[in-house]
């Protein structure tokens, strides 16, 4: 049945009339399930499960700076790496961040068939990709299925401000920050051609050839997932994009909007073109209709919307209001005062035209004060890793040292002449206590620095984001150095002393 055809008569009422009534076993549509997977609830007693997707930061109008693309001239004017932003849509309390959620499978012929109309009965062949429809449809899909859960499962749908969160195809920046690994990766990995595939390309994506999907559309669930758990987010079927496409210019995308995005690749994609960073092109209509292919699918995220009440948007406006203002400082001592000189010369200004030229000038201003304090915060979080990783440093290297003395005690302090090594060790000794040192002095240098360049009210709120890219890296072991080294930082700007010894000994006491 065709799904617009199908459209129409779910309109009326939303009415699903379920010939046969099947309840669904999960492993039809989660294969693979997490104990942290967020399911949707679907007519015919369905689902469809979902991962979510953090992003460490929490207000209105903070979002986190990443790089998309590749480098390099091979289709640089489709793919040219380029700086975007990304924002969670619901609150994540736990983490003091947000999340917005992205689909675990590609959509299935199963799943589509259940919002069409009809409940068909589960089985195997239903877990195949829904492909063969056009961009037009797969939004209709996503329409309808909003509209049930709205009816039906309000209660299940994620809340922001107290709104209901929405189904649509992802934009690019959400598929492939998601696709990339998000925050389960390293920032070196993140840039990789692909996420970290430990068992190699085989055992995570279809793609063409004997090896591989050998011409033929696969099962979903069938591979290994990428590190946010997303199963097929590459290869199998290539993945519709909320938005047109759009050629590279070097640092940004060009001014003309053509068809619509497929992102990720399918089962005819050649071995040597899977990559994060492709993109395709598809037209809307062909010469006949509808553009439809054999090779693309859908994968669902859900969002919300932005400005969903009054407080909501007095808080947005309070925070743009403060943007690049000078409110915040790189540095200890005064706010600069550039802005403020500004707007008292605008004001006392009396010609329109130079008027307008001051606004231009203020808002360039602004707009240069923003981007270097989301650099300066970059720079905070990264100090604030790598003092966290010289803790654990200093902590693993005393403790060796440690046993080695103890062992050189027991064996050699007492009388040289007992152990022929005793001078081997001895020098052994000396070069770990050298390492140590070396450790210890840069691990302070790196405290110092901090210490002179910025204050408490920059540092404090990037604490919370580290811990998040910790958290999401499986990385939770590291947040006791980080706050280890928060707290000696704080001892630094207490006393000004600079305690290597107490430092050594304080990063030692973690477990």
């Amino acid at each position: 049945m065709k799904f617009k055809l199908a459209l129409g008569l779910s309109l009326m009422g939303l009415g699903y009339s379920c010939a046969v009534q099947a309840t669904w076993d999960e492993k039809f549509w989660n294969p693979k399930p997490l104990a942290d997977d967020v399911i949707l609830p679907m007519p015919c007693d369905g689902a469809m499960a979902f991962r979510k997707v953090a992003i460490p930061q929490n207000k209105p109008l903070e979002d986190y700076n990443i790089v998309l693309g590749q480098e390099g001239d091979a289709w640089g004017f489709v793919e040219q790496s380029r700086q975007e932003h990304i924002a969670g849509s619901f609150p994540d309390p736990k983490n003091k961040g947000r999340y917005y959620l992205i689909a675990k499978y590609e959509l299935s012929d199963l799943q589509f068939r259940a919002l069409s109309g009809e409940c068909p009965k589960p089985d195997i062949k239903g877990r195949l990709p829904k492909v063969s429809i056009g961009w037009m449809d797969a939004m209709a899909f996503a329409n309808q299925y909003n509209l049930w859960l709205r009816k039906e499962k309000l209660a299940s749908l994620p809340k922001d401000d107290g709104q209901p969160g929405f189904l649509r195809l992802p934009t690019e920046t959400e598929w492939e920050f998601a696709a990339r690994g998000g925050l389960a990766v390293s920032p070196s990995e993140f840039r990789d051609q692909s996420f970290p595939m430990p068992e190699g390309l085989n055992g995570y994506v279809w793609f063409a050839g004997a090896q591989s999907a050998n011409g033929k559309l696969q099962l979903t669930g069938m591979l290994k997932p990428n590190p946010l758990g997303l199963h097929d987010i590459m290869g199998n079927v290539a993945e519709m994009m909320f938005e047109p496409f759009r050629l590279n210019k070097l640092d940004r995308l060009h001014g003309k909007a053509g068809g619509y995005v497929v992102r990720g690749g399918s089962y005819v994609t050649t071995q040597g073109d899977i990559r994060s960073a492709l993109r395709g092109e598809e037209p809307y209509y062909t010469d006949s209709g509808e553009n439809v292919s054999k090779t693309t699918g859908v994968r669902l995220v859900m969002v919300s919307t932005t400005l969903t009440s009054r407080d909501r948007v007095k808080e947005i406006e309070k925070e743009w209001q403060a943007l690049g203002s000078g409110q915040k400082t790189a540095a200890k001592g005064k706010a600069p005062d550039s802005l403020q000189n500004l707007n008292a010369i605008s004001a006392k200004v009396q010609d329109d035209g130079l008027k307008k030229e001051l606004e231009k000038l203020r808002g360039e201003l602004r707009a240069n004060s923003q981007l270097r304090d989301e650099q300066r915060d970059q720079a905070i979080r990264t100090s604030l890793q790598l003092g966290a990783f010289l803790c654990t440093k200093m902590k693993d290297d005393g403790e060796f040292l440690e046993r080695l003395n103890q062992l050189y005690s027991k064996t050699c302090a007492a009388d040289s002449q007992l152990d022929a090594n005793c001078a081997r060790r001895q020098e052994q000794l000396g070069q770990h206590q050298k390492a140590l040192d070396f450790i210890s002095s840069y691990y302070a240098d790196t405290l110092v620095d901090m210490g002179s360049t910025y204050n408490k009210p920059l540092i404090d709120p990037q604490i919370a984001v580290v811990q998040q890219q910790m958290a999401a890296r499986g990385k939770t072991n590291l947040n006791g150095y980080l706050d280890t080294y928060w707290n000696n930082l704080q001892g630094y700007w207490k006393d000004g002393k600079v305690a290597r010894d107490a430092w050594l000994m304080a990063c030692k006491k973690n477990n």
